[in-house]
């Protein structure tokens, strides 16, 4: 068996939700497989009871979305 590690990183605009499309802001890895899943907070919520005992990793990044990004005034 063959198992792909996969580089712990920050999320990124490009990085969309496996189950709607929106931006990502969790990673899961699976134990099992070392697959990859990708949930925007919503879905994250509504799989976290199933997924997180199947999870090596659970990487998540929802503290972002409440974040400010400063406006430069010029």
């Amino acid at each position: 068996m063959t198992t792909t590690a996969i580089a712990s990183r920050e999320l990124n605009t490009m990085d969309r939700c496996d189950r709607c499309g929106a931006q990502a802001y969790v990673r899961v890895v699976l134990e099992s497989s070392g697959g990859e899943l990708l949930f925007c907070g919503h879905h994250a919520r509504s799989v976290e009871s199933t997924l997180r005992p199947l999870a090596s990793e659970w990487h998540d990044e929802t503290s972002r979305l409440n974040e400010k990004t400063p406006v430069s005034v010029d």
